[in-house]
């Protein structure tokens, strides 16, 4: 049986079908074709699936998309607007915090839901805070420097 799911998707009111059973993860990839949000285990461990629900930060392959009826989601995608990067997004480019790619929309998403609840982390807070996110490749001081450098941009205090 297939649901109809009225939601807001990074700014944009949607309405698709979904499966019973059909995860946001899943619904967001392969109905909405917004390709971002990777899976990296499907069992909530590694935190590549990152988005934020009502804003609250969850795995989407955890969550059911009938569960997104009425709510709105932030994706990977939502972070640039009118082309423009997020300020996390230049300094993970610029200090080479990824590799292949699968875990660093969840690390964005979690990082950028940090830095709106606190604009000043300390190293020790962002650690702590990307802890449910898991990197197979860079491993985390780029990671964690991108993060504190683009707080930094985001107050204003770098050139």
């Amino acid at each position: 049986m297939k649901r109809h799911i009225s939601t807001t998707i990074d700014g944009e009111a949607l309405e698709f079908l979904s499966e019973d059973g059909q995860t946001l993860l899943d619904a967001l990839r392969d109905v909405l074709l917004k390709t971002g949000t990777k899976e990296g285990c499907g069992t909530g461990d590694c935190g590549a699936c990152s988005v934020m629900l009502d804003g609250r930060l969850v795995c989407s392959c955890l969550v059911l998309a009938a569960e997104v009826e009425g709510a709105s989601v932030e994706t990977v995608e939502g972070l640039a607007e009118a082309g423009e990067l997020h300020p996390l997004q230049k300094r993970f480019l610029e200090g080479a915090a990824l590799q292949c790619g699968v875990c660093t929309p969840g690390f964005l998403v979690a990082a950028k839901a940090l830095l709106e609840i606190n604009p000043d982390p300390s190293e020790k807070e962002v650690r702590y805070w990307l802890a449910g996110n898991l990197c197979r490749c860079t491993g985390y001081d780029k990671i964690i420097r991108s993060v504190l450098d683009a707080a930094a941009d985001m107050r204003g205090e770098t050139e």
